[in-house]
């Protein structure tokens, strides 16, 4: 009985918190009835489903905000000249490969880029996004060496990172990612549903007698 009137309490306590001042009488008709197990069972389902579409428009809402900060922070990024740009990527501890990779192009064109011949403007903004999303997870999410996570798995299941995911063009599951409000297998699932078939692995990783790890076989 105690807790029935306890999970009574606090459903009533948050059905309190959607009824607006002209909602005294449902209130008060709710708190002198009490709620019987069938009543309990359909107001808690009401509640969780206001919860969840509460979640998701959340959520989205995230995804935008994080889309215009980087928008906006890259047309800033992009008023500093291609070379410096490059000097502050590589600073940060990002390989020439890598930044070439995430660009979309070659590693012989980041060269000549660092030697002063000119980019395109599309590269221009390219390099300037890819460092505005280092500042958007840098302080937001308190990534220390940035470089360094962003060749950090997703998942030990799957040789997923953030470069690959960016160099896709999802910066938004790499954000997402940053952020921690995620499953990261579910993102590897939006990213590629299949992927645990892709990465599916017939040996496994054992400690043997010796004590040192091997590998062997599953099953």
């Amino acid at each position: 009985m105690a807790d029935t009137l306890v999970r009574n309490a606090a459903v009533e306590s948050a059905l309190g918190s959607r009824a607006t001042a002209g909602d005294s009488t449902f209130t008060r008709n709710l708190t002198e009835t009490r709620l019987t197990p069938p009543r309990l069972t359909t107001e808690v389902g009401g509640i969780r489903s206001v919860a969840r579409a509460l979640h998701d428009d959340v959520d989205d809402l995230h995804k935008r905000t994080h889309e215009d900060e980087w928008r906006t922070a890259a047309a800033e990024r992009g008023k500093a000249s291609v070379t410096s740009m490059l000097t502050e990527l590589a600073g940060l501890g990002f390989a020439w490969r890598d930044i070439a990779r995430m660009v979309g192009v070659s590693v012989p064109a980041v060269q000549k880029w660092r030697k002063g011949e000119k980019a395109s403007g599309d590269s221009r903004i390219r390099i300037a996004s890819l460092l505005a999303a280092c500042d958007l997870i840098m302080s937001h999410y308190m990534v220390d060496e940035i470089a360094s996570w962003f060749e950090m798995p997703l998942s030990s299941s799957a040789p997923v990172t953030p470069i690959v995911l960016y160099a896709a063009n999802r910066a938004d599951l790499v954000f997402e990612f940053a952020s921690g409000h995620v499953d990261p297998e579910a993102l590897l699932s939006e990213f590629d549903p299949d992927w645990r078939e892709r990465y599916r692995s017939d040996f496994e990783l054992f400690e043997a007698g010796d004590g040192n790890r091997s590998i062997r076989m599953k099953g």
